[in-house]
């Protein structure tokens, strides 16, 4: 299916590419061409070329070039179809596709988005016009939304009529229905959707009208502050955001945009000089408005509480950072300010907030810590397994890591320990508290250990061996578990009351754990207690080994993980040549 060729080239034909330019860029004749600063590339001399004759545009400066077409695809951030559409509208000319039904479906829409034009320029005149709207120009210009901004962002009025709007548009009525501008009422008449509240139209990034949210005046008797337009043909929540049509030339240059609540926000932000806010419409940001942001830019600034969206939206965020290339962070408001509000009384606070933004874990990890008390160990413990928590929802490692070494330097505890949990990335790290029975941090590597060769095997079980379990319970459970080859059931009616307690705790334990990482934790434990007791050793060969054990404990969390894996390696077959000449030693 696409549009007919015919059509294309009609329309190819029809239009002036350099009356399509200049639209976008100060063009002057110079000889047979046009010539301007190019709209693609920041440049002080003209090095972007326009010549009527052949159709063609081209910049010597980043030599993009292309025809009228290419231009708009580049200029709008349309695809092929989308820029054929765009100019078609401009030219008036109706396009035809090569499916009935496609051609039905785009001609309907036509319709339907050309009511949703007639009605936002209807509600906009009555608001700069009618007697019955001067409660809202004055509620407009109050909140600095009046005048210019009002005439900018086409804000409009609904009186408060019944069926003003659809016996002044003249529309059928299947039309006004489908588009959410009017419902038939009991009596079976046409009756009017928006009633005494100031409209807020809501565009296509392409500018074409979808949709509208309307807001009561002060002091209104209807409990709903916001009517929002419901899901039509034309308009999805999900994909829509608002101000996108204003604000895409702006993101596209910065590389940045920035995400509000509300449609007083965004303008709000265009008030302080940043032209570069949308907003969403009254729903969460989601996966398509993330797709549809990409096109323009790769940061994403969020300018709400992003601290209410807690743990769920973390996981989408990041999540979306790795599937989308994009970067998510957050301005830092004043508390307990909206940038509507900040617009009229702080505008240098809204400019700073996007200038300066924060990695949206930073922000998160900032919010867990503030206010909280240091002064005693166990406050910091409790601090440090907060924040830790809310570090390890990173899927990235090494971020992680990075973070849990700026954790450990803040909060005073052991870098290499925080590090060793984010790589782990367990989601609630008991820093404090230690699992049942357990004597130490070796203990919690033991169970990890357990729990990896309940629920997996075949991950670990090929790095471990007896002598690395030190507390009985959990030794007497590997045991049981190493006889039986892994299968639970012998193992639990095989094994000692104390060790089928290990087993059946680790067999529900839920733990995010990385088999090799535990197993290194485990390997290292092993290796110190057994250096603790070589105190005595004369032997000049073994006294190198020992050494190199020591050197190789150290390299066990190395970032390059063939290094680590190599000294776990080595380490092993040193724990079992200190075990021969023990039982050597015996005999």
């Amino acid at each position: 299916m696409g549009i007919v060729d015919e059509d294309i080239e009609r329309l190819r034909s029809t239009v002036s590419i350099v009356d399509t330019v200049q639209q976008y860029v100060a063009l002057k004749r110079v000889g047979r061409n046009w010539v301007g600063l190019c709209p693609f590339h920041a440049e002080k001399s003209g090095s972007f070329n326009v010549r009527e004759e052949t159709g063609r545009y081209k910049c010597f400066g980043c030599d993009k070039g292309g025809d009228v077409f290419t231009f708009i695809q580049e200029i709008e951030h349309l695809d092929f179809p989308g820029a054929v559409e765009h100019l078609a509208a401009k030219a008036g000319i109706q396009l035809n596709y090569t499916s009935a039904g496609q051609s039905q479906e785009r001609s309907r829409r036509k319709k339907l988005t050309a009511a949703m034009g007639e009605a936002v320029e209807w509600y906009h005149q009555r608001l700069l016009t009618d007697p019955d709207a001067r409660p809202a120009r004055d509620y407009l210009r109050r909140r600095g939304l009046a005048g210019d901004i009002a005439r900018q962002f086409k804000l409009g009025w609904a009186p408060d009529d019944w069926d003003a709007l659809s016996k002044a548009l003249g529309a059928p009525p299947d039309v006004l229905q489908d588009v959410g501008l009017s419902f038939r009422n009991r009596r079976n008449r046409m009756q009017d959707s928006f009633r005494a509240r100031v409209m807020f139209p809501i565009f296509s990034e392409s500018g074409e009208a979808l949709a509208f949210g309307g807001r009561i005046l002060p002091g209104s008797e209807d409990p709903a502050k916001y009517k929002n337009s419901s899901e039509t043909p034309i308009y999805s929540k999900s994909k829509t955001l608002y101000g996108l049509n204003w604000a895409k030339a702006d993101i596209a240059k910065e590389n940045q945009v920035v995400v509000c609540e509300g449609y007083t926000d965004v303008i709000g932000f265009h008030r302080a000089g940043v032209p570069r806010a949308v907003a969403t419409c009254g729903t969460a940001l989601t996966e398509e408005h993330v797709r549809l942001l990409k096109r323009y830019a790769s940061k994403v600034v969020l300018a709400f509480d992003a601290d209410a969206a807690g743990q769920g939206a973390a996981e989408r965020f990041y999540e979306w950072e790795q599937q989308h290339a994009v970067e998510v962070l957050v301005a830092k408001l004043p508390d307990g300010k909206d940038p509507g509000d900040l617009a009229s009384t702080h505008p240098e606070a809204l400019v700073a907030a996007v200038d300066k933004p924060v990695p949206f874990l930073k922000f998160r990890i900032d919010r867990t810590m503030h206010g909280r008390s240091k002064d005693s160990p166990e406050h910091r413990v409790r601090l440090a397994e907060d924040a830790m928590a809310v570090i390890n929802e990173h899927p990235n490692a090494s971020i992680r890591m990075l973070y849990a070494g700026e954790l450990a330097a803040d909060v005073g505890m052991p870098v290499n320990d925080m590090v060793r949990l984010a790589e782990r990335g367990t989601r609630r790290p008991a820093i404090l508290v230690q699992p049942k029975r357990s004597r130490g941090p070796m203990q919690n590597a033991e169970f990890a250990a357990l729990v990896l060769l309940v629920q997996d095997w075949d991950s670990i079980a090929p790095w471990l061996t007896e002598q690395l379990f030190d507390d009985d319970a959990n030794r007497m459970a590997f045991v049981a578990l190493a006889a039986t080859d892994g299968e639970l059931g012998r193992a639990l009616d095989a094994a000692a009351p104390d060790a089928v307690d290990v087993l059946e705790r680790a067999a529900v334990a839920d733990l995010n754990l990385v088999a090799d990482v535990e197993a290194r934790t485990l390997i290292g434990a092993a290796c110190r207690r057994e250096l603790q007791h070589r105190v005595r050793v004369t032997d000049p060969e073994a006294i190198e080994e020992d050494r190199q054990a020591r050197l190789d404990i150290e390299l066990l969390h190395h970032t390059d993980k063939t290094r680590a894996l190599g000294a776990a390696e080595w380490l092993l077959g040193w724990l079992h040549r200190r075990a021969e000449e023990r039982t050597g030693a015996d005999s």
